[in-house]
């Protein structure tokens, strides 16, 4: 009886907590489209200022020597172009998939920083929609099989084991 009362209130929690996917999904996804037109403008001005001198990017870059400072910023700058070409492969990605299809590119929610920010201004909403149900329902299963799994794991070296039948 415990097991079951446990086992409910773990479909529960699961139901409620990935209920919320679509939501918080869609709050990433417009906070990564914020990060992208950020990164952007630097692009483009590094760009622009690299063209001005008749020089490629990664020609730009590799000048970019010399002094402790120079080479911090060609690293800094590196990293930005490595981080903006990913947010823009996952904007990509995720800026016209429905729920579904953002649950299943799940992996392109992973910007630490945009994750962060959609999590600090995000607000938990009741599923109204038919996403949101379905997101519900299927966490509640998940979270009911998780611990009913867990719970059977734990109680496996208890069980009592059968006895063959006398005269068998």
């Amino acid at each position: 009886m415990i097991l079951r009362v446990v086992a409910l209130a773990g479909g529960l929690l699961g139901g409620a907590t990935a209920s919320q996917f679509p939501e918080f999904s869609q709050q990433y996804t417009q906070r990564l489209g914020g990060a992208v037109d950020a990164l952007s403008e630097v692009v483009a001005d590094f760009d622009t200022s690299a063209a001005s001198a008749d020089l490629t990017r990664d020609e730009a870059l590799a000048q970019m020597q010399g002094t402790a400072f120079l080479d911090s910023r060609r690293a800094d700058m590196t990293r930005t172009f490595t981080r903006y070409d990913g947010l823009r492969a996952d904007l990509d990605v995720l800026e016209n998939a429905g729920p579904f299809m953002r649950a299943y590119h799940a992996t392109r929610l992973s910007d630490r920083e945009v994750a962060r920010a959609a999590l600090t201004a995000f607000e938990p909403a009741v599923p109204i929609n038919l996403a949101g149900i379905i997101f519900a329902g299927t966490g509640f299963f998940a979270g009911l099989i998780a611990v009913w799994i867990f719970f059977k794991t734990l109680l496996w070296p208890l069980r009592r084991r059968r006895r063959p039948a006398a005269g068998a």
